[in-house]
């Protein structure tokens, strides 16, 4: 088994879904997650506050600077992540197109460098 690792793609600057929406996004979050670990599939998920609360440590010149806010500007933000194991890429994907249905946004699936 590999792990994947399942980016949730996050538009900037955009309406949150009003809170009927958000519970029904959330409950369908919820039954994805469920059914990832009846699979035997889950590692770790889970969601992100927004880029303005990130703080950004840059090596320079033998220190560390320390600055706040998001290292780049963008139109999309990781909005939160899902570490799953599945046998090859095609199952990747399935579980990928699960979560984009789950909770309305693009999803970047992308495997972790073979660590053998």
């Amino acid at each position: 088994m590999k792990h994947y690792l399942l980016s949730v793609v996050q538009p900037a600057g955009g309406e949150p879904p009003a809170a009927d929406e958000l519970a029904e996004i959330m409950s369908r979050v919820q039954a994805y997650n469920d059914e990832l670990r009846a699979a035997g599939a889950w590692v770790f998920a889970g969601g992100l506050h927004g880029p303005e609360t990130a703080t950004v440590l840059r090596p320079e010149n033998g220190e560390v600077l320390i600055t706040d806010g998001p290292y780049a500007e963008g139109k999309e933000y990781l909005g939160g992540l899902c570490l799953i194991t599945a046998a090859d890429l095609d199952e990747a994907l399935e579980w990928g197109r699960k979560a984009a249905l789950a909770t309305t946004l693009p999803i970047e699936v992308r495997p972790f460098v073979d660590s053998h």
